[in-house]
C-alpha cells in the first residue's frame, strides 16, 4: 500500500510537467524550428525585416550572415538569426515617401489644419 500511495502523492505534478510541456515546451520548439527554416530558406531579392524592426532588401547570403540594402546603395550586414521574418508586399512599408501622409490629428479623424471641426485661420494673431 505504501507504494500506491506514494504514486498517488506524485501524480499531480507528474501531470503538471506534461502539461507544461505540451502548452509551453513543445510549441515554442516548433516556432524556433520554424524561424530557423525560414533564415535558411532566404534568398536575394527577399524583403525581411531583421528583429530590432529594420527592413531591408537581401543582396546575397554568405554562410551564416546576410547582406542587406536598408536604402538605395547602403548595404549592410546581418548575421541570419537577425532576420525576423520575410515581409510580403502587402505588409511591407511605403518606401521613398510613396505611401500617403497621414495629416490626421492623433486620436481624431479631423485633419490637422482643423479645429472641432472648422478650419484654422492661420492669417489671424493672438495677442
Amino acid at each position: 500500500m505504501g507504494s500506491n500511495n506514494a504514486l498517488t502523492s506524485f501524480l499531480p505534478l507528474i501531470l503538471l510537467v506534461v502539461v507544461f510541456y505540451f502548452l509551453l515546451i513543445r510549441p515554442q520548439r516548433k516556432r524556433q524550428q520554424e524561424q530557423l527554416r525560414m533564415q535558411n530558406s532566404l534568398a536575394p531579392g527577399a524583403r525581411v525585416m531583421t528583429t530590432t524592426g529594420l527592413f531591408g532588401d537581401v543582396v546575397a547570403v554568405d554562410g551564416d550572415d546576410v547582406i542587406l540594402e536598408i536604402a538605395p546603395g547602403v548595404e549592410t550586414r546581418w548575421v541570419k538569426a537577425a532576420i525576423g521574418r520575410v515581409v510580403t508586399d502587402a505588409e511591407a512599408p511605403a518606401a521613398d515617401g510613396e505611401g500617403e501622409k497621414d495629416d490626421t490629428v492623433a486620436g481624431t479623424a479631423e485633419p490637422a489644419d482643423t479645429v472641432d471641426g472648422e478650419q484654422k485661420d492661420s492669417s489671424t494673431k493672438k495677442s
